[in-house]
């Protein structure tokens, strides 16, 4: 399909992106009609000088040298280039039909009119849309009509905070988009409207569609607003304006009545003198976004809705109400288009809305579709660079999921791997799929794994999706004849670490796990200090995740929360020092049933191995972003060493060693495991059984922290453990 994309900082193309695939609770929507936001889209396409923005802006450098003190100064350097090439999404309201939907979607049906709303969905000719996002469109309301319902609910959403009673004097400061439709909704509600912006052709607009009072925004403001209201201000003020400036605020504080209302649902600067605002007593609310379920993973992407006894105006029926209002007639849109553009003009489209010569208003992109008889076939695999075909002797690699962790360790370990060569990339978001198959020069992009599984050239599956999702794949990828390289964890249940062993088992391919702390020289040189012991060790670690914040996927226990997700790098490095199993562990952590900070997220517990070793384990979440992350001691045989954050490593009969930049070990592991798969390579011991390991381990320390610490024993022959 044609989507459109920033490439970069600034320009706007319209590239070819594999078709969605649709998922869970979502569905597949052709579209017909999209509308382009001049506030929240162009607020992303950056139009001035890159220096003048650091300038400005000096964060930026402290963001790039963060980056370098974590993963070092190439990977930095090759990130900060491409994002002059990276695509972006950009758009999140249009209008279309239904061309697929997952079974987990009921009440909608194919070919069924729309209209879709939703961060990411964008300007393409196929969008997945999460069903709460997803609006029926009446029989009297055009697409292109349709395509207005994403900022009409955020309109609709603020009129609604506004909690307008009939009568009531509303201004609206700004008449943008979201401005023009605030007015007519408000007018709607009861109100007696008073419309003000800087452009006049906007104020003439407001007037048109039914503004009571329209005029310039300024100084001579507050004297017309007084007249009309005998004096006393209006009841409330819903500031639609984006301005840099405190302007639209001053304004609104000054033309609102004694104990009145201001709602901000514009991007504006926010300063309230104190003592007029004391004297007034106003209540100042903001509205964000569509309603409620905004920013809710569940409601938007996990289709989960809220009661409507209790919840009577959610997203989903904020955008159902603005269609019935436009079907009825009491919101116009067509005035306010003012530009219509192809598809394929898409990057004139933003070049008008930008250019404050034009004017423009509501921009619509018109599509293919809406004139075709037919659906359109769906396209999931999209060629990216012929040139990406291995040599002899080289393994074909396919990556599934284009996260962080594939472009900044996975993928630059690849390209410096000798005998492997990126064949495919999978991800469920095609842009970026796109982007990053073309970086790296893969042979296509794909939204289909499918597409990859059957693909007779791939050999390998690297496996870097969310952490839910790996058994599943891995288990497929090893079915379809693929060896599996899968980002830590393996699993997230014991049963999943089993059913993988089996199916590596079963077709006689090799998994491997991305333990990486095994290859990094520090953690090395901290098992080289260990060599030659004559007894058991004590083992100290320590692991500070101060960025899992209760908002990240990381934090769902569905995804194995941050124990089973991040410290299995420690359960795993614990075990590979001292070349021994855990069988017995324990484990405290913070009160649990709190949402911040997630308490078993935050632990505490000691590890006994077959060896007769003994480790003490802390994880946690809820330390200073700039306290070291990770440390871990050992001592033994009366020796001792430390090491800390890939950086520093220490012991008493050497001399300190610290680097300025951390070395992580994500290139000479991808080397080793593409040897493994060689005829005759060594083995890559941080296989299945590893991978196993790591999880019971981390899930027995749960069930220990959660049973009050009592231990737990480990069985891994059934792969479970149970309380001592």
């Amino acid at each position: 399909m044609k989507q459109v994309v920033r490439r970069g900082l600034r320009e706007i193309i319209v590239d070819s992106i594999p078709d969605p695939t649709v998922t869970a609770h979502h569905v597949v929507i052709r579209t017909h009609h999209s509308l382009i936001s001049a506030g929240t889209e162009t607020a992303s396409i950056h139009t001035g000088n890159v220096l003048n923005s650091v300038a400005e802006n000096p964060s930026h450098l402290k963001t790039v040298w963060n980056a370098m003190q974590s993963a070092g100064p190439e990977r930095t350097i090759d990130e900060v280039r491409a994002k002059f090439k990276d695509y972006a999404v950009l758009g999140y309201a249009g209008a279309g039909v239904i061309a697929d939907l997952h079974p987990t979607v009921t009440d909608l049906q194919l070919g069924q009119r729309v209209a879709y709303g939703g961060e990411g969905t964008g300007h393409g000719e196929a969008i997945m849309a999460g069903r709460n996002l997803v609006a029926r469109v009446p029989d009297n309301v055009s697409t292109e009509d349709a395509a207005f319902a994403t900022l009409g609910s955020i309109a609709l959403h603020a009129v609604r905070n506004a909690e307008i009673s009939l009568g009531d004097s509303v201004a609206v400061i700004g008449l943008g988009l979201v401005g023009q439709l605030v007015a007519q909704l408000a007018r709607a509600q009861g109100a007696h409207v008073v419309a003000m912006d800087l452009d006049l052709a906007r104020v003439e607009l407001a007037k048109t569609l039914g503004a009571h009072i329209a005029m310039p925004a300024g100084d001579s403001a507050l004297a017309a607003v007084l007249a009309a209201t005998n004096g006393r201000g209006v009841d409330c003020t819903i500031i639609a304006a984006a301005a840099k400036s405190t302007a639209p605020a001053k304004q609104a504080l000054a033309i609102t009545r004694e104990r009145g209302r201001v709602i901000v649902v514009g991007a504006v600067e926010l300063q309230f003198p104190y003592h007029d605002m004391f004297r007034k007593e106003l209540t100042v609310r903001m509205s964000r976004a569509y309603g409620p379920g905004s920013y809710d993973a569940d409601y938007e992407r996990g289709g989960r809705d809220y009661p409507y006894p209790y919840v009577r105006w959610t997203e989903n029926r904020n955008m159902e109400e603005f269609l019935r209002r436009i079907s009825i007639g009491d919101v116009q849109v067509q005035p306010l288009i003012s530009h219509r553009f192809a598809l394929d003009d898409a990057p004139a489209a933003y070049s008008a809305i930008m250019d404050r010569s034009i004017k423009s208003l509501a921009v619509v992109l018109e599509y293919p579709a809406r004139n075709a008889a037919t659906i359109p076939a769906v396209q999931r695999t999209v060629d990216t660079c012929a040139a990406s075909i291995a040599r002899t002797g080289q393994l074909r690699v396919a990556v599934v999921g284009a996260g962080n962790i594939a472009r900044w360790a996975h993928l630059p370990a690849i390209r410096k791997t000798e005998h492997a060569t990126l064949h495919a990339v999978v991800s469920a978001n095609g842009a970026k799929g796109k982007a990053l198959a073309s970086r790296f020069g893969a042979r296509y992009a794909t939204t289909d794994y499918a597409a990859a599984l059957e693909d007779k050239d791939v050999d390998v599956v690297l496996v870097t999706s969310r952490n839910q999702a790996h058994a599943r794949q891995i288990v497929q990828a090893l079915e379809a004849g693929k060896h599996v390289f899968v980002e830590k964890p393996m699993a997230v249940t014991a049963e999943e670490c089993r059913s993988i062993i089996d199916a590596r088992d079963r077709n006689n391919r090799h998994v491997g796990v991305a333990f990486n702390r095994r290859f990094a020289p520090m953690y090395q040189r901290l098992k080289s200090a260990l060599s030659g012991r004559s007894g058991p060790v004590v083992l100290s670690a320590r692991m500070n995740s101060p960025y899992m914040s209760t908002e990240s996927w990381m934090t769902d226990p569905l995804a194995g929360g941050a124990i089973v997700g991040e410290a299995c790098h420690m359960t795993d490095l614990l075990s590979w020092l001292v070349d021994s199993q855990a069988v017995r562990v324990s484990a405290q952590c913070l009160p649990l049933g709190r949402r911040d900070p997630v308490g078993e997220n935050n632990i505490a517990g000691s590890i006994s191995f077959a060896d007769g070793s003994v480790a003490s384990l802390v994880y946690c979440a809820v330390g200073h972003p700039r306290g070291a992350g990770e440390r871990v001691e050992v001592f033994a045989s009366g020796r001792s060493a430390w090491t800390e954050d890939f950086k520093a490593f220490g012991a008493p009969s050497q001399k300190t060693i610290r680097k300025f930049f951390p070395d992580k070990g994500y290139d000479p592991q991808m080397t080793a495991f593409i040897a493994s798969l060689k005829e005759g390579g060594p083995a890559f011991d941080a296989n299945a059984e590893a991978g196993a390991n790591a999880t019971l381990v981390c899930l027995a320390l749960l069930a220990s922290a959660r049973d009050g610490g009592r231990p737990q024993q480990i069985d891994r022959e059934s792969f479970t453990f149970l309380p001592v």
